[in-house]
């Protein structure tokens, strides 16, 4: 696709992962988003049938063409999104933002436009979803269920990763041995973004274990960088981490509801968050740009917002 893609597109996702420091997997996103809006307008003015539209070429689309682009386009093509690919709320606020992204480049960075269509386009609002995450109960039930198999070890450590420190599943899949000095992890998150968290006892612990008894015995282990390593000694992917989270889920009979290697972070998170981590060290803990990022981790069950009002101490006077 990126040979069809016209220059100023090119230019403007060249800009995300160098200037902004943005993952290659938002820039495919951004790319396919923009690609996405760019052919709804050509089938929109050429009269084209929209069930072709992935056939459409960009490659020719030109900046006259895109200064002509107004917010009532921006909102026709949301519409269509909306009711004919049955996008969902969220996968439309991607979208938009991606279109205020682009659009603010062009006007701020590049000065090809005099106005930014996209400043007033409204982002549509997301439903709140109940979170899922494991209670202290079920994380103790899920982690009974790693089976004692080759790569009990292995297993185990990574599950200690997830549950004490919050990581992602891409952060922990790119942990090297040189990623650990002491007891000091060092993280490299989204955007290149390096930070250092403290391994606790279970860490270090389960590690040891793990370098002791299992991974020095894996084929090509002295010669791989990677901290996990698979059967054939190569480093672990995210497919294959959830798939291992997924067995772990099914042997354990706790058959947790889409549990997957980020409710393991969520999970962390929550558990943190409800023995008395403050929302500035989580931030840290977790890698979050902004502490807003951090507040989806702090909600609180209806249980406990009962029992705090119940402890109010004027509602002794009742």
């Amino acid at each position: 696709m990126q040979k069809e893609l016209p220059k100023i597109v090119k230019d403007f996702l060249v800009y995300l992962t160098t200037i902004k420091g943005k993952s290659v997997r938002t820039r495919k996103e951004y790319e396919y988003d923009i690609t996405l809006f760019l052919r709804f307008l050509i089938a929109v003015e050429n009269d084209i049938d929209i069930s072709i539209i992935d056939e459409i070429s960009i490659k020719d689309v030109t900046l006259d063409f895109i200064r002509e682009i107004s917010l009532e386009d921006m909102y026709l093509f949301l519409e269509y999104c909306e009711i004919q690919r049955s996008n969902s709320a969220a996968s439309r606020a991607r979208k938009a933002a991606t279109l205020k992204s682009f659009f603010k480049y062009l006007k701020g960075k590049r000065r090809v436009l005099e106005e930014n269509p996209a400043d007033e386009l409204e982002t549509p609002k997301i439903g709140k979803k109940k979170p899922i995450y494991m209670d202290q109960k079920e994380a103790e039930i899920f982690i009974a269920g790693i089976k004692k198999s080759n790569h009990y070890y292995r297993n185990y450590s990574m599950i200690m990763f997830f549950l004490n420190l919050g990581l992602r599943v891409s952060e922990l899949c790119s942990l090297n041995l040189t990623s650990i000095q002491d007891n000091v992890l060092h993280v490299l998150g989204k955007g290149d973004k390096e930070r250092t968290v403290f391994l606790n006892r279970a860490c270090t612990v389960s590690l040891h274990t793990y370098m002791e008894k299992e991974r020095q015995y894996i084929q090509g282990a002295s010669t791989n960088q990677a901290l996990f390593l698979s059967q054939k000694g190569t480093r672990l992917t995210i497919q294959s981490v959830a798939k291992i989270i997924k067995q772990i889920n099914q042997d354990s009979g706790l058959n947790k509801e889409k549990l997957t290697p980020h409710k393991l972070r969520h999970t962390s998170a929550t558990l943190m968050y409800k023995s008395g981590a403050d929302i500035r060290s989580l931030q840290h803990i977790l890698g979050h740009t902004s502490v807003s990022t951090t507040q989806i981790y702090t909600h609180v069950e209806d249980k406990e917002i009962e029992r705090v009002i119940e402890n109010n101490p004027f509602n002794q006077l009742g």
